[in-house]
This record gives structure tokens, sequence and C-alpha cells, in this order.
């Protein structure tokens, strides 16, 4: 059942829950946008059910939705979250009066299957950023930014959303940091390292030869002058990986985990490094740790005389 198919009462309060979402927590398009999605599949699966408003909907309705969601093939983490975004929703309709009692108190929520993020060796990594300077070895304007993504991806962790839409002056290069907004608005400060400030510094000077009247303030740029785009930076980052030829790591975010990964190797206490990665939780910084502690292991099998 799609949108249209949605009861008035039930997708009126979900219209408001949205604007609320957008502009009482700053969420950004794309994460309202998922809410909405999943949202609107518990609410179409209720209207199944006889569900005519929030009133209607109870417990058993959430369940049969979650069990209808796992026989159609839904990854654990999916239906986690969209458990949580039904969680979160109906807890604020509660407040707001459309429920007279938030049915998903006793909602269980299917357990996420961890996964152990993939991540660069130090030599890929190396390699990596070798290469992306033998590129720009030339001084293609193109090249030239390509190194200073990628060194900067590298060297901060950051979300590649919020590496694109980083201005020119939220680079600080007297205490080397970039002031970034992350997740809800919050701002963070996040430093980095000689490597990304010479290839910064590099790029800042070939980016003239990109800039147009599109460009305004942003760092990074598009071949045709305007902001680069996420997609775009994605596409960088997979040519770079795709290189090396050795690791299965694809996608800016094997950047942040390899970025994550490597400093606590380094001896960085995870609490700096949840703040420097904007983690809300300290439980998604933990799973870092694990990694750290897997490739001790193997390393310590591969090597001690007798293990």
């Amino acid at each position: 059942m799609d949108a249209g198919a949605v009861p008035e009462g039930l997708d009126g309060p979900l219209r408001s829950y949205l604007r609320h979402l957008a502009l009482e927590r700053g969420r950004s398009a794309h994460t309202v946008r998922a809410y909405e999605s999943d949202l609107t599949s518990m609410l179409a699966s209720a209207a199944e059910d006889g569900a005519v408003d929030l009133r209607a909907l109870d417990l058993a309705m959430l369940r049969r939705w979650l069990g209808r969601q796992s026989e159609a093939g839904l990854a654990r983490s999916t239906l986690a979250r969209r458990s949580a975004a039904a969680r979160s929703f109906l807890a604020w309709a509660a407040r707001e009066g459309h429920l007279d009692a938030d049915p998903s108190i006793r909602l269980a929520a299917p357990k996420r299957q961890a996964h152990l993020p993939e991540v660069l060796q130090r030599d890929q990594a190396e390699r990596l950023l070798d290469g992306a300077a033998a590129a720009a070895a030339e001084g293609d304007p193109v090249a030239v930014r390509d190194l200073a993504l990628v060194e900067l991806l590298y060297a901060t962790g950051v979300r590649i959303g919020e590496l694109v839409a980083l201005d020119v002056d939220d680079a600080d290069f007297g205490r080397r940091t970039i002031r970034v907004l992350g997740k809800g608005n919050k701002e963070r400060t996040v430093p980095f390292g000689v490597p990304a400030a010479d290839a910064l510094t590099r790029w800042l000077g070939a980016r003239t030869a990109l800039t147009t009247s599109a460009s305004g303030a942003a760092l990074f740029l598009g071949a045709r002058g305007g902001r680069l785009g996420q997609r775009q930076a994605r596409t960088v980052v997979d040519r770079a990986l795709r290189g090396l030829g050795d690791t299965s790591a694809s996608g800016p975010h094997a950047l942040r985990h390899t970025a994550a990964t490597h400093l606590l190797d380094g001896g960085a206490d995870l609490r700096s490094v949840q703040e420097l990665l904007g983690h809300a939780s300290l439980a998604t910084t933990q799973l870092y740790t694990h990694v750290s502690v897997e490739r001790l292991r193997a390393s310590y099998l591969a090597s001690h005389p007798r293990a």
C-alpha cells in the first residue's frame, strides 16, 4: 500500500511529525525522507489491519507490520531502523495528544546484526594516498582536488556529507582544524595533519581554475564549478579504492572506518575518537575497538611462534 492509500487519520499526524523533524529537530532532508518511507510502511500496514486513525493502532498491529517486513526478506538492520522510527513517531504522537497511550513501549526492538566495518591496513592507506598524489603530480585541478579530498577524509574521518558541505573558511590552517556541521546541526572542530594541510593548500591554489559564478564559498568544487556533490565525491573515493586492487573496502565510509581504527590502533582514547567522529553514542564508536582487537588477534596469530 502506498502513501496515497493511508487514511487521513493516519497520514495527517505523519505530516505533522515530518515537519517537526525538519523544522524543530533540524533533521536533514535525507533523514526526513527515510522517516517518511519507514513510517508510511507502518501506517499502510496498520490501515490494512483496519486502523483509520492513530488511536486505533495497537501493539498487535505493530508486531504484524514487523512480521510482514521480516517475511519480505528485509535485513535485521532495516527492521531495527524501522522499529526505532516507529517508536520515535509514536512517542511524539502520544506527547502531542494524537494517542491516548504509546503502543510501541512494549514493542521489542529487532537486534541488529553486528558487522565489523571493512578498513584499510596502514600500508594500503599509504598506497591510496600515494596513488592520489601521483595522479595530482602534473597539476590537473581535478586530480589536485581529489588528492585533497582523500587526504582530508582519511585525516579527519568526517562523513562524506559533512565534507562536501565545507566552505573555504571552515578550514583553519593556523590551527590545522576544520569546522564541521554534523548530524542534528551539531558543530564540532576536527584537527588534521600536515599532509592534509599541504594537499588542501595546493587545492586552494588550483581551485581558481574551476571557479565559476556558481562556486560560492564551497571548499570542494565539481568539474563545472559548483559545489561538489556527494555522488561525485563517492565516485572519487571508489575509484581510488579500486586502484588498490587488494581490498573489498568501498565508499567514503571506508575511509571514515579506517581513520577511526588507525586512531585507536595508535592509542587514541575512545571518548576522543567519539568526539572527532561526531557519534552521539559511545556504543557506536566502540564498534571500532572490536575491529582493532580483531586486527591485533590476526597479527598475533600470523606472527607469534606459539600462536
